[in-house]
Parts: C-alpha cells; structure tokens; sequence
C-alpha cells in the first residue's frame, strides 16, 4: 500500500498531528448533534464523528436514527464548516452516505473481521469513483493479517485516502480495559506499512472516561496519527456508551495537556522498540494471571474429589508438546523447559495452597 494520500479530506487544510476526530458515539437528535458540534467547532475541532447506524451486540438496543442523522450531520457542515464522517457496514450505507455529502466514512470492528462484507464495501466505493477518505478499524479478534486484508480490500477500490484505526482486541472476562491495545499489533502495522496512517481511539479501548487521557499520551508516545474519541453534549444521558463519552470541555482540556513531539518518532527507534517489550510484558502478566486463576480452579475441584495435586501423566505431556511447539517458533529447548517448570510449579504451588485451606 503505496502512493497513499492525506487521511483528510481533498482541499482541507493540512491539520497538525495529531488529526482529532470528535462527536458522539451516536447521533441521537438533531439538538444533541447540533449542541455537540457547535462545542467542539468553538473549540478548534475540524472533523465531526457520529454513529448513524449502530451495530449492537444484541437485539432490542439502540440501533441508530439511521438515514435521517445524514441530513443532520449535513446540517453541521453547512452551520459549522467541520467535517463529518460516520461509520458505514454495507452497500445501502456508502450509497447514502456519499449521497449525503459525508467526507470521511469508518468501517467498525465487526465489518473489518467479515470479508464479504470488506469487499462489498469496496466494490461500492470502486464504482463510486470517489476521492473520500477511508478508515478500517482493526477486527474484533487480534488478526493483522485480517486487518491487513481488510485494508487491502478497500485500497484495491482505488482509495489513496486510506488509514487504520487501532480500537483494541475483544477479550473474555473482566480486565482494566474495554478492549486490549495489545499495541504491539498497530506498531507491526507501523513496521509493514510505514505510509499507512493510523488512528487511535482510547474511547473504545478505555471503556471509561478516566482511561482516554493517558490512553491518548501513549498512542502519541508512539508515534501515532491522530485520536478518534467519543464526545458528547451530556455523555451521562447518552444513549449508547455513556461511561466512555467526554464533554467537549473535558476532550479541550485533555487535548491541551498531551504533549505532542515535534516529529513522528521512527517505528526504528530504540524508545518506540523499548515501549514496545513493555507493553508485551504486560499482557504477558495478564495472560500469566488468568492462566493461575484457572489452576486455581483446578486446585478447588481436585480438593473437591480429594484428587492429588500433581499428575506425572499429563505435566510431562504438557512439557513435551509446548516444548516442541516454542522450538516450530525458534526458541531455544532450554529455555521452553525452564519456562514452563517456573509456571508450572507456581500452579502447584497455589494448588497447595487451596488444599491446606480450610475455607476454600
């Protein structure tokens, strides 16, 4: 993906990094569309989100006004002179968007993870003949080469306005984040695609409002393009994704205290490689946390049936296997085994330790 062109739309002014997409997660009426943009216009914002038609996990939510939020948002063009963009996940949506005279469309998680879908988009936006810009968020799941698929998809289309939005990975149970960054994903997509801009968005991968201010130094820490962040006249009453809206107060204060370099930091730097390994540390520690929270379980169940805490059996089967399978990954013998008996002995440790409880 070369010959890429600014993420901006044609004839707007170059913005300064970082680029800043604000609105609410959902345009609700056409007040709170109004009131919100009005805010963040008088606030030096230059491009408008909202969500027009919202996917839902389940049934019987809020799935967006849909079609009349268009001419809302076409409202706040002519009355503020912003941008404004939505997110579109199929055909009819790039149709009436265009139609509608939105500047920048998104495509969410959940259409970036579906192919058919990606290509029906592409070959809409091909046949449209339509220098608009285009930004894929990254799938649910922690795929980049789906990610990058999707990309590829829409590029093919003919679009050189093209950028990434880094939303972070979908995960089971309950963790500090919505979403996890596992950042070292969007900095692989640095690496492979340096032209490739990307987008950062701390609303979705905070899940709280409290999480997008150090969220958003990170990604500028990084090297990033730009923030897409959630902002609403009255986030408390909003209709969908409240916990992680900002007034347009709020987002002014944070975007004036983030402390922007005055170059891009190079994907090759040893500072970004650092920040990098300390991420991975990380999730390496939650993963480490949720497997002990397993061989806990584990430790009650065999209290439980008075079953012993080591089995000879399976524990070398287990070694063997992993122990062949970090070798397929290039590491070293040694080290697997040294690995795997440090967790492992932790595990039994713990295991101990809930049979010689007497309230578990």
């Amino acid at each position: 993906m070369k010959d890429l062109k600014p993420i901006t739309p044609a004839g707007c002014p170059e913005i300064k990094r970082p680029i800043v997409i604000a609105g609410p997660c959902s345009a609700e009426t056409e007040e709170q569309v109004m009131t919100t943009a009005r805010q963040l216009s008088h606030n030096g914002i230059k491009i408008f989100r909202a969500g027009i038609w919202k996917p839902r996990t389940k049934p019987g939510g809020f799935e967006g006004v849909g079609t009349p939020g268009l001419k809302w948002l076409k409202r706040v063009k002519e009355e503020t002179g912003m941008y404004v963009s939505t997110e579109v996940a199929n055909k009819g949506h790039v149709i009436e968007a265009i139609e509608n005279g939105i500047d920048i469309l998104w495509i969410g998680a959940r259409t970036s993870a579906n192919p058919f879908a990606m290509q029906e988009i592409a070959d809409t936006l091909a046949t449209a003949d339509i220098d608009i810009p285009v930004l894929v968020k990254n799938p649910i799941n922690p795929d980049l080469d789906l990610w990058i698929g999707a990309l590829q998809r829409i590029y093919n289309a003919g679009i050189r306005r093209l950028g990434a939005i880094h939303r972070g990975f979908s995960t089971y149970g309950k963790h500090l984040y919505r979403n996890m960054p596992q950042w070292h994903i969007p900095i692989e997509l640095q690496l492979r695609f340096p032209e490739l801009p990307i987008i950062h968005d701390p609303s979705h991968i905070g899940g709280k409002r409290e999480l997008i201010a150090p969220l958003s130094q990170q990604a500028m820490d990084m090297g990033f393009d730009g923030l897409i962040i959630e902002s609403h006249c009255d986030p408390d009453c909003a209709w969908s994704d409240a916990a992680q809206q900002l007034t347009p107060e709020v987002l002014n204060y944070i975007l004036h205290t983030l402390v922007i370099r005055d170059e891009k930091v190079s994907t090759e730097s040893l500072a970004l490689l650092r920040q990098q390994i300390d991420n991975i540390d990380n999730e390496l520690l939650e993963i480490l946390n949720k497997r002990m929270a397993v061989s806990r379980e584990i430790g009650r169940y065999k209290k439980e049936h008075r079953m012993p805490v080591l089995q000879a059996g399976r524990f070398n089967d287990i070694i063997r296997d992993r122990v062949n399978l970090g070798k397929e990954m290039g590491m070293d013998e040694e080290f697997m085994k040294t690995l795997l008996l440090a967790i492992h002995e932790e595990s039994v440790r713990q295991q101990i330790e809930i049979l010689n409880d007497r309230k578990q």
